[in-house]
């Protein structure tokens, strides 16, 4: 929902800063904003979500107590299933306030940032002068694919200490990058009897950040350009999860359960526009991006295998829920 606080401190900001300017342009304009603001949380949203679920995917490579200091490296490519459902979103005339769909149509279809790179123009006015604008590509990818490192170190009482890192990855029209740490405590060494019959327990936490940005808005308006060509959402999550593991000979079958809290941070952080010489757009646009939701819970159900071959190990595993993601990577042991 629109904030009036923020909307009415922008009609006092733009007052003072320009006092050229008429009530009904001061009046449009946080219009504008609110439009821009109601499509920007359809249109980004099912990112920031598929964002959470790649992070999750394969932190634990085994349930068992690691050696002191057992050091552990690997290289991963992960693979998120981009689901239909997420790829487009309906909007119509009477969503909006300022903006209306070219043409004379009353709704369209358009992509969200996980969908295709259909495009429409939407039109409004601001005090005479017509505003046009494109709404924003999604990336058009069925599967989105990036690799990352990981590295594991055993500790001491059954703890084991893991990172990750990704550099950041092109996506068409956005980008994504992923790094985090956390650690692994064995339970199974605490019930001997289990660990006879090849049974392996252990609980992780773990901590990530997602960087995801992708191509936005960019309106062109008498006031100059309004510099929301950018989106960018910052996701730091916590992973809580309990895992499973059998034995069979040379292959570790790996079962988890995952709960994670997630906490978002929208930024419009493309070049500043002209209009930035009469108020500062970009932060007022800021402002109103924190009305959406801050922070969601997750609950992932996971499935692994390793298979071993001498120092070398092959992870591969799968990832449920509201999402499905795959991930197969190779680690070696170094020492």
């Amino acid at each position: 929902m629109f904030n009036k606080s923020i909307f009415l401190t922008f009609l006092l900001g733009f007052s003072l800063t320009s006092q050229a300017q008429s009530a009904t342009q001061i009046v449009q304009m946080g219009y504008l904003l609110e439009d821009a603001l109601l499509y920007s949380k359809s249109y980004i949203v099912p990112a920031t979500d598929a964002a959470v679920y790649q992070a999750t995917a394969a932190w634990v490579h085994s349930a068992k107590k690691r050696k002191l200091w057992e050091v552990n490296a690997g290289l991963h490519f992960n693979v998120f299933k981009v689901p239909g459902k997420d790829r487009e979103f309906t909007i119509q005339n009477s969503d909006f306030k300022f903006f209306h769909i070219e043409n004379g149509a009353t709704s369209a279809i358009v992509p969200t940032a996980l969908g295709n790179d259909n495009q429409i123009f939407l039109v409004g006015d601001l005090d005479g002068q017509q505003v046009r604008l494109k709404t924003p590509e999604g990336i058009n990818q069925e599967f989105i694919t990036y690799p990352y490192l990981d590295a594991s170190i055993g500790l001491p009482f059954g703890t084991e200490l893991l990172t990750r890192f990704s550099s950041k990855t092109k996506l068409k029209h956005g980008d994504y990058q992923v790094y985090g740490f956390g650690l692994k405590h064995n339970l199974s060494q605490y019930f001997p009897k289990l660990e006879k019959k090849n049974i392996f327990l252990a609980v992780s936490s773990f901590y990530s950040k997602e960087e995801i940005s992708f191509g936005f808005l960019d309106i062109n308006s008498s006031f100059g350009n309004l510099g929301m060509n950018q989106l960018t959402n910052l996701v730091d999550t916590f992973h809580f999860q309990f895992s499973a593991s059998k034995q069979f000979k040379k292959v570790e079958v790996i079962g988890s359960f995952i709960c994670n809290s997630s906490t978002f941070d929208y930024k419009v952080s493309g070049e500043k526009g002209a209009i930035e010489d009469t108020i500062p757009i970009q932060d007022i646009v800021n402002r109103l991006l924190d009305t959406i939701e801050k922070r969601k819970n997750n609950y992932v159900g996971e499935l692994a295998a390793n298979y071993k071959l001498g120092k070398f190990s092959i992870l591969t595993s799968l990832a449920f829920g509201k999402f499905i993601n795959g991930n197969m990577g190779v680690q070696y042991k170094i020492n």
